[in-house]
C-alpha cells in the first residue's frame, strides 16, 4: 500500500484485520509526509517525547499480526499493534513521495501494489506502476478511462474497470 497512510488507510486495516486469514508474508504501507493523527492520539516513532517532524513520510513494515483471542485480528489488536514499540514503524528519510528512491525500494519487494493513489498524480502512477511492471489495485476516478495514457491500456487489456456501477463519482 505505497500511498496509504496506517492510521487512517481503509486497505491497510482491511489487510491487517485479514492478515492471517489470507496468508500474507508481509504488509508495506507508506505514506507521503506525515499523517494528521500522528502526535495526536497515537506515537508511531520508538523514541519517547519525539517530535513530529512535517514532510517526512513513514512506512509500516508488518511481517505478523498476533490475534489476542486466537479467533481473529480485533480492532484492539490493530491498534495495539500501531501503538507497540516493536510494531515496524518508522519515519522514513524522505517524504514518502511513491516515486522517492526510498518508496521504490519498497516497491520492489512487493508483489502487488494496492492503493488509492493521490488522483493530482493519477497519471503519473499509472505510468510508474505499469513501468515498474507491478501487479496493481487502485481506485481511481471513473473519468480517468478517458485519459489519453489510461485509454490504450483498457483498450489492450492491460487494465480493466472495477465492480463499482457507472453511476456514482468513484469505482474499484
Amino acid at each position: 500500500c505505497n500511498c496509504d497512510d496506517p492510521f487512517e488507510s481503509n486497505f491497510c486495516k482491511f489487510f491487517l484485520k485479514n492478515f492471517n486469514y489470507l496468508g500474507l508474508k508481509r504488509l508495506i504501507c507508506t505514506s507521503y509526509s506525515t499523517s494528521s493523527i500522528v502526535g495526536q492520539q497515537l506515537s508511531i516513532f520508538d523514541e519517547e517525547n519525539e517530535k513530529v517532524v512535517r514532510g517526512n513520510g513513514y512506512v509500516m513494515d508488518i511481517k505478523e499480526v498476533p490475534m489476542q483471542n486466537g479467533r481473529g485480528v480485533s480492532e484492539a489488536d490493530i491498534y495495539a499493534l500501531l501503538a507497540s514499540k516493536k510494531r515496524g514503524v518508522r519515519r522514513l528519510k524522505e517524504n514518502g513521495d511513491f516515486r522517492s528512491d526510498e518508496c521504490i525500494k519498497y516497491l520492489q519487494q512487493a508483489d502487488i501494489v494496492v492503493t488509492n493513489p493521490p488522483f493530482s498524480l493519477y497519471r503519473d502512477f499509472i505510468d510508474w506502476i505499469f513501468e515498474k511492471e507491478k501487479k496493481f489495485i487502485i481506485i481511481g476516478n471513473k473519468n480517468s478511462v478517458t485519459y489519453k495514457e489510461v485509454f490504450p491500456l483498457i483498450m489492450n487489456n492491460k487494465m480493466w474497470s472495477g465492480k463499482t456501477g457507472w453511476g456514482g463519482g468513484m469505482w474499484f
